[in-house]
């Protein structure tokens, strides 16, 4: 099995430069530097959403990333806990008295 390769940051930064701020267009910045030019695709594209957070790493997550997390989890357990709830009601409401 293949280890992923892993890239530094400013291994990332320097390549979407090479795009955004030198000309060069993603299939040649990729092909110089040996990467592929989907992944540098990726990369550029991260970068032009939020140039800041990109290329976080794997598990830092931004105070706002954590919490639309923490609020989706919440979500599906009071969805959940609702569904319990309609279906309980239900079965109480037909049991003859």
């Amino acid at each position: 099995m293949a280890t992923r390769k892993k890239y530094t940051r400013e291994f990332k930064q320097d390549a979407v430069r090479l795009v955004l701020e030198q000309g060069y267009n993603q299939s040649e910045a990729a092909r110089n530097l040996g990467i592929d030019r989907g992944m540098l695709s990726r990369w550029v594209k991260e970068a032009q959403e939020d140039e800041n957070e990109a290329f976080r790493g794997n598990g830092k997550r931004t105070v706002e990333q954590e919490e639309l997390r923490r609020l989706r989890d919440e979500n599906r357990r009071l969805r959940m806990e609702r569904e319990i709830l309609k279906k309980a009601t239900a079965f109480f409401a037909k049991e003859p008295s």
